[in-house]
């Protein structure tokens, strides 16, 4: 069995990847990814905290997060799809808001 510190060690790695991927890429599919990977990092801190502690509380809590992860993830590809129709372009930078 593994311990808590490396839980939270893996939780941080993905957080991190997360962080450094969102602040350096333009894409917009790939800042979707990076926030889904900042999501799992902090879901995984929550589960080995529980695990640590033995209650289910933090479990239930990041059951709840990955559910409207999922939801969050379908809207915006759905808007994702839709800019790109209009726009013909995937860069965060070339897009304007509200602007057509």
């Amino acid at each position: 069995m593994l311990a808590t510190d490396q839980y939270l060690m893996v939780g941080v790695v993905l957080f991190g990847i997360g962080v450094i991927g969102f602040l350096t890429r333009r894409n917009v599919i790939v800042l979707l990814m990076c926030i889904e990977l900042m999501i799992n990092g902090a879901g995984l801190a929550f589960v080995s905290f529980c695990r640590q502690t033995g209650s289910l509380e933090g479990q239930v809590f990041v059951l709840f997060a990955m559910v409207i992860a999922a939801v969050e993830i379908a809207v915006a590809l759905s808007i994702v799809l839709l800019v790109f129709r209009n726009r013909a372009t995937l860069d965060v930078d070339e897009m304007e808001v509200l602007k057509w």
